[in-house]
């Protein structure tokens, strides 16, 4: 009988003087192409044409996709010069830039239903600037949002969410445009596992990278096309064992997407954020206008605690906000610098504070994201992205390091 050779890994209550800054930590991505980040994507190209036209657009768009269909609902409050037939045409074309021309599901010949209708007017008056109880423009919701960062990659974001983010990238860049074309299709999900050494990642002891491709194409094909892809993204002595390397581990992948499994607005909300390395309210960020704090909340104290990091006060910051619908100010602000600030945290959120005003319009004014920037936030993450010439990823800035170095000292 052979024996049993598979690693147990150690926990905690295993041996309670275990180091417990030694661990294992496991974060995965999605493609734009997976069911769910197609719902996500129609959503905010939805948003964005309402934004277009009219920058203080009221949107809450929910998507749902499945074979051969597209269903469109949710709350609206804008421009009637667009039409259904215009938010039809905006999901095909978002579909196709996905890239799904497939039996089953293909831009041109889904069945699209647009079943949006007008903004609650209770909604509205609790949003709307002069109107409410708090005359003051109120937060769209009450929820607590959190936003976070660390010195584990250049990006400031947890090293297996980034790795696993940037994998599939690759491979959709190279899908579309490059090598891979008409090789492998839009649907895929990637995963990557690192050992920690004293809180810092040091290798990663596993990755899973499952992707659609054409039909014909054996495993082993498959997984010499991919190979490049997670090799180029993870550091130098970072690459697992060969067998330790899962792709397409059912051994076939071809019916994907829609046609796969169904799929709806914001059921991937660990993978738009942080991997789960850090804690979340709860609420989606696509199909939302910057009213709805869900979304801009979200994005500002990830700003925060980016900057926070950034200025050299902690090496991870996690911030939270909270605020109650109708309601102009926040209701709670929370820094924790896990024990590496180097200031006090009562101090970084005076600053923090001072610097930038926490209402929902101070923060999408101090962001400026009422424009049709949300598109591209669908799919590989919402935070550790490169700041856009048009206003895009606003909320990735550091620009707020030298105030905050000139307050705190």
């Amino acid at each position: 009988m052979q024996a049993n050779t598979a690693t147990k890994v150690a926990m905690p209550q295993d041996n309670p003087s275990q180091n417990l800054k030694d661990y294992i930590f496991t974060s995965e991505s999605v493609s734009e192409g997976h069911p769910d980040k197609v719902c996500d994507r129609i959503s905010d190209t939805i948003l964005d044409l309402f934004l277009k036209e009219d920058p203080y657009a009221r949107v809450a768009c929910e998507t749902l996709v499945t074979t051969d269909t597209v269903v469109l609902a949710g709350e609206l409050r804008g421009p009637e010069s667009i039409t259904k037939d215009m938010i039809e045409q905006a999901a095909r074309e978002a579909i196709k830039d996905i890239g799904y021309e497939q039996e089953g599901f293909h831009h041109a010949t889904a069945n699209v239903q647009v079943l949006l209708h007008k903004q609650s007017v209770d909604i509205a008056q609790g949003v709307d600037e002069g109107t409410g109880v708090d005359t003051n423009e109120g937060a769209g919701d009450q929820g607590i949002m959190f936003g976070y960062a660390c010195n584990e990659t250049e990006a400031l974001m947890p090293a297996a969410i980034h790795y696993s983010h940037e994998i599939l990238r690759g491979l959709a860049d190279a899908r579309k445009n490059g090598d891979l074309k008409g090789k492998i299709e839009p649907d895929a999900k990637s995963q990557v596992t690192l050992e920690y050494k004293d809180d810092k990642p040091v290798r990663a002891t596993s990755v899973v990278v499952s992707t659609q491709h054409a039909e014909g194409l054996s495993q082993d094909e498959v997984r010499a096309m991919v190979m490049p892809y997670i090799e180029r993204v993870l550091p130098e002595g970072f690459m697992p064992p060969e067998e330790e390397i899962y792709v397409n581990p059912t051994g076939r992948f071809v019916i994907g997407g829609p046609v796969g499994d169904a799929g709806l607005t914001g059921r991937k909300i660990i993978v738009d954020t942080y991997g789960g390395a850090a804690p979340h309210g709860g609420g989606a960020f696509s199909g939302k206008d910057p009213t709805k704090v869900d979304r801009s909340a979200a994005y500002i104290s990830r700003y925060l605690a980016k900057n926070v990091v950034a200025a050299g006060y902690a090496k991870g910051c996690t911030i939270q906000l909270a605020y109650a619908i109708g309601v102009s100010k926040p209701l709670g602000v929370y820094v924790n610098t896990h024990g590496t600030g180097t200031a006090p945290e009562g101090e970084i959120i005076k600053a923090l504070t001072s610097l930038v005003d926490l209402s929902p319009r101070g923060i999408r004014e101090h962001l400026q994201m009422n424009r049709p920037i949300y598109a591209r936030t669908a799919a590989y993450g919402h935070f550790g992205r490169t700041p856009d010439a048009d206003g895009g990823f606003s909320w990735e800035k550091t620009d707020l390091v030298a105030d905050l170095q000139r307050i705190l000292g």
